[in-house]
């Protein structure tokens, strides 16, 4: 059930067309493994980085997940969802989640575009830029937990401290 009626339009595109047009203009490694799917591969400064959008066409909703090599080891995974909850909490726009099977760590966001909207390029720009600096900020945190055993506290505080001046 609606909460308002209105007519819309039917939509003129499948939006994940606009996002492989956008990497290959780019020259990103892509795949299109269905309609509704595309992973592109995006090198970054820590790592490579894997962004996969998803159209998912009952919701309207254009769905965001990219992940990082960094698998998360049982041990780990208390200290991984405390540094979780902490980086959350200083987002505005997306999430960290982990994906407790694979054991890996994914930037999540999603773009409604409800009522025949089509996504344009600045839209698929910046989404992904939003999920690729969050991804490159909070990458090391991720590793200090890890692979050094940090605290999830301790490891935030280490990638959020900012020199100012020049030596």
């Amino acid at each position: 059930m609606s909460l308002i009626e209105f007519e819309t339009e039917d939509r003129r595109s499948n939006p994940v067309d606009t996002i492989e047009h956008i990497a290959a203009i780019n020259d990103w490694s892509f795949e299109r493994s269905a309609d509704d799917e595309i992973t592109i591969a995006i090198g970054g400064g820590w790592c490579d980085y894997h962004v996969s959008f998803s159209w998912m066409e009952d919701m309207e909703a254009m769905h965001l997940a990219c992940a990082f090599d960094l698998k998360v080891t049982e041990p780990r995974k208390t200290e991984v969802m405390r540094l979780l909850s902490l980086v959350n909490e200083q987002l505005w726009i997306g999430h960290f989640d982990l994906w407790g099977k694979e054991g890996v760590v994914m930037y999540r966001q999603t773009m409604l575009l409800a009522g025949g909207a089509e996504p344009n390029a600045a839209q698929v720009e910046g989404l992904l830029e939003n999920a690729i600096e969050s991804c490159e900020r909070y990458y090391q945190a991720f590793q200090f937990v890890v692979w050094a055993g940090k605290p999830a506290q301790e490891a935030l505080d280490t990638v959020m401290f900012e020199t100012v001046g020049e030596a």
